[in-house]
């Protein structure tokens, strides 16, 4: 555990639900390991969310729809986050809502799932260490002495910053405590996947079966099939449900 790959990660978004529209605006995540956050080893990218950016949901992080709209699709930047990620453990706080946006985005493409990528959710540690208080990240920064004086606006690679600040002290400081109880799980243990998302990836799985041309049906093929479709249809006492035989 002490030795093990962390990747501290928080998304921005345009709303609260990727089921009903909404979209990753901007990703960030910085690598933790032997205890130490390397600021240099960081993946962060403005997305172009492909839809509008409510005025409400700018005032939060202060993402509008000018300042992405030259920005790459997470399409474009899906194979490098994945990369980013491989072999390494995620931690994010409130882990279903920004699987559920990483998870959505990667089945609308057609990109690779993480549902067996480990996560440990520093919003259920906290509940668990400190139960019945606030536990938002502002709340665990001024708990362990974070500064965030910094923090106006929300931002994916601030927040996954103050993140790794937060969770090293919550287990321990810089020296891992090993009596500290924490729990990664599979990905998909937060959260499923939406049917319509499943259906987008299958889709995309089978398109290049779809994109084969059309296969040449010579006229003695025809009619064989033709000849075969009347037998059954006679021999089916009128049961064929392919076409109807004269």
């Amino acid at each position: 555990m002490p030795d093990m790959r962390l990747i501290m990660l928080d998304t921005e978004t345009t709303g609260l639900s990727p089921q009903n529209g909404d979209r990753m605006v901007e990703i960030g995540a910085i690598e933790v390991s032997h205890r130490k956050l390397h600021s240099d080893r960081t993946f962060h990218h403005y997305i172009n969310p492909q839809r509008d950016i409510p005025e409400t949901v700018v005032r939060i992080h202060g993402i509008s729809n000018a300042k992405v709209k030259d920005e790459l699709t997470f399409e474009q930047i899906a194979d490098d986050f994945l990369e980013f990620i491989q072999g390494g453990t995620l931690v994010i706080h409130n882990a279903a809502f920004d699987l559920g946006f990483i998870m959505n985005e990667l089945a609308l493409f057609g990109k690779p799932g993480i549902g067996d990528v480990p996560v440990i959710d520093t919003l259920e540690l906290a509940r668990k260490q400190h139960p019945q208080q606030r536990n938002n990240l502002n709340a665990l920064c001024d708990r362990y002495g974070v500064e965030r004086g910094h923090r106006e606006l929300h931002g994916a690679l601030l927040d996954s910053e103050l993140l790794a600040e937060v969770y090293l002290e919550m287990t321990g400081g810089r020296q891992f405590s090993l009596g500290t109880d924490i729990q990664a799980k599979p990905a998909s243990s937060f959260v499923q996947v939406s049917r319509g998302a499943r259906s987008r990836d299958e889709k995309a799985e089978t398109a290049t079966i779809m994109r084969r041309a059309s296969l040449k049906v010579s006229e003695d093929d025809h009619a064989a099939h033709e000849a075969m479709l009347k037998r059954i249809h006679q021999e089916s006492d009128g049961q064929l449900i392919w076409k109807i035989v004269d």
